[in-house]
């Protein structure tokens, strides 16, 4: 067993944990933030990913242990983020959304993508969004979700979604 302590979605939080759990399993079990999802459990289908300290992370192989006194935000912390809401709602309008399971993990995967300007082409945004598997949609509405949300959230202020 071990204590840790960390932030998760701007809460402080101490713990103690068994040394082999998961952050996955951390943030499921433990925490009920259901929204990171586990598929593959192996880091390859992108599911499970969440920010640490700023950066994307597979939580399914990821040491709860490795990541005391750090920050984790999971898709529940992304409420109140303006950029997260046109996102979301880019998804929607595009059609970026079938059964919902790699959403989260998407979701915070393109918005790592936007902050990082990773999507000025549709062959980078494909070749970004390769590490998120999704079984319903052949991406195609995810990857125009994810250009329609990057032209709105390159003006100022925000915007409100529309494509109709």
């Amino acid at each position: 067993m071990s204590s840790i302590s960390l932030q998760v979605n701007d809460q402080n939080l101490q713990t103690e944990i068994d040394d082999r759990m998961t952050l996955a399993d951390l943030l499921r079990n433990n925490l009920n933030l259901t929204g990171t999802h586990l598929a593959c459990e192996l880091g390859v289908c992108g599911a499970c990913t969440v920010l640490v300290n700023g950066e994307p992370i597979r939580s399914c192989i990821t040491l709860a242990t490795s990541v005391s006194g750090m920050s984790v935000q999971t898709i529940e912390g992304f409420e109140d983020d303006d950029k997260m809401k046109v996102i979301r709602e880019c998804f929607s309008e595009a059609h970026g959304l079938q059964c919902g399971f790699c959403t989260p993990g998407m979701l915070i995967t393109v918005r790592d993508m936007i902050v990082r300007q990773k999507c000025n082409t549709e062959s980078q945004i494909r070749n970004e969004l390769s590490g998120n598997l999704c079984r319903c949609t052949g991406y195609s509405g995810i990857v125009k979700a994810t250009q329609l949300a990057n032209a709105l959230l390159q003006t100022e202020p925000l915007p409100k979604v529309s494509t109709r």
